[in-house]
């Protein structure tokens, strides 16, 4: 296969791969996995061409080097055969000479063998021939080894040549086969894809469905959030009428905020128009369906401020959260009608995205923290206070308590300084008068005790 051939291939490859995948943007534009299969398609083509170049460049150098070894090959076979013949025709003058001379040898003795013997001429001649041959046939030998040891050289680089060749091209072909059959496969999965986008739309079309998806992406977004049901938020709960509001209202999402406070979030969306100008092929067509979609989410921006969610809740913000499912369907809208956004500001309705209600939801749960850090600290300040308190009340018992140990000390060391100093002498003196043992000492424990007490006092502070 030529390399134009091949060249056309891939350029029909291309343009094909191109075709699927403008239909395919076409259909799902904004879809991550039909942006995965661009790049890999961009990735493969790239691929292709750079194998392309690559294998053409090593062609075209093999080339270069197989025309420069032939040029040197040839110019030193010119010049060898130049040699050769330079060589061969000073041999043949020098055959010719010789002959010559032998011929006027032959002459001079063909008359001296006629004169003496001829037998004895005719041997010698044979003989001068025979010799004559053998050198020319051994020149003759050298001259073919060194035409031989010229060209086996060049004989040997053409067959380098020839197989460098031959794995160049083995390896563009395994090269071209696998990435046919990335090719293939990638066509596979840009069916799969295909289908899958089509039962997708197909499945959005319903309300009820596009209202369950809307549904399910809400409550994604709020667990990546890191919030938990029936804590931190509230599904679909309901409101009764009162004397102001007629009929009850049941939001998708309420979001419990600190003191109380409480965001709603509504999912209910409308995007049917975008995905008919992503099926359209006329250019007029989808400019009407987006413009239709600009007007259908301005559409569903009236009807959340007409419900006023936060005069039906006791404390809550004044406004309610629109969430739009996917980044391209507000922008899309946005692009057709730029004031949607200003708009739904006006009438107290936040748009947000995926991305955009993740950031709003994780500053809700920051504030959380902070909320619960600050009662925390609350209440660690209540019993801190509460603790001093009674801190308080205790050193004042234990003053009290501290004086009175003091004043009973006091008056135990005044009853034992009197027994010692009065009444112990006088039962001495009595028991003397009487005849008795003198056996009224004081016991130790009442002095161990006395002073005890009494070098506490003196060293409390």
């Amino acid at each position: 296969m030529t390399m134009d051939a091949m060249h056309v291939i891939m350029l029909l490859i291309g343009v094909t791969l191109g075709a699927a995948l403008g239909w395919l943007l076409a259909r799902a534009r904004g879809g991550g996995r039909a942006a995965r299969l661009t790049a890999e398609n961009t990735a493969l083509l790239d691929r292709l061409g750079a194998a392309d170049r690559h294998h053409e460049a090593r062609l075209a150098e093999l080339s270069y080097q197989y025309e420069q070894r032939l040029d040197d090959a040839r110019r030193q076979a010119a010049i060898q055969v130049a040699d050769e013949r330079a060589r061969a025709a000073a041999r043949l003058d020098e055959l010719r000479d010789d002959q010559h001379r032998l011929s006027s040898e032959f002459a001079a003795l063909s008359a001296k063998a006629l004169a003496s013997n001829s037998e004895s001429f005719l041997a010698q001649a044979e003989e001068r021939f025979k010799r004559a041959g053998q050198a020319s046939e051994a020149e003759l030998a050298k001259r073919e080894q060194a035409v031989q040891a010229l060209v086996e050289p060049l004989s040997k680089a053409l067959g380098e040549v020839k197989s460098e060749m031959t794995t160049a091209e083995r390896a563009r072909s395994q090269a071209h086969g696998a990435l046919a059959e990335q090719v293939k496969a990638m066509q596979a999965s840009s069916e799969k894809l295909r289908a899958e986008t089509s039962d997708l739309v197909t499945a959005l079309r319903a309300p009820q469905v596009r209202g369950r998806w809307g549904e399910m992406q809400l409550r994604r977004v709020v667990e990546a959030a890191g919030m938990l049901n029936h804590v931190d938020f509230s599904e679909q709960p309901t409101y009764a009428a009162d004397a102001s509001h007629d009929g009850a209202v049941r939001p998708d999402l309420v979001v419990h905020l600190p003191g109380e406070k409480q965001v709603v979030i509504d999912s209910k969306v409308a995007f049917s128009g975008f995905l008919e100008a992503m099926e359209a092929s006329d250019e007029g067509v989808r400019t009407k369906r987006l413009a239709a979609h600009a007007r259908h989410m301005r559409t569903h921006i009236d009807s959340l401020a007409g419900k006023a969610y936060w005069e039906r809740l006791e404390v809550t913000p004044e406004f309610v959260v629109m969430f739009v499912p996917a980044e391209t369907f507000l922008n899309a809208a946005l692009d057709t009608d730029p004031a949607l956004l200003e708009y739904a500001f006006e009438n107290n309705v936040v748009m947000a995205t995926p991305a955009t209600l993740v950031a709003l939801l994780r500053t809700i749960a920051f504030t959380w923290r902070q909320d619960r850090l600050a009662a925390d600290a609350q209440q660690i300040f209540t019993v801190g206070r509460e603790l001093h308190k009674r801190l308080g009340v205790m050193g004042s018992h234990l003053r009290d308590l501290g004086n009175r140990l003091n004043s009973s000390v006091e008056a135990f060391n005044r009853l034992n300084s009197s027994i010692d100093s009065r009444l112990v002498p006088q039962l001495r003196r009595f028991s003397e008068l009487q005849g008795l043992e003198p056996n009224l000492d004081v016991p130790d424990q009442l002095g161990v005790l006395a002073v005890t007490a009494y070098k506490e006092d003196v060293h409390t502070p």
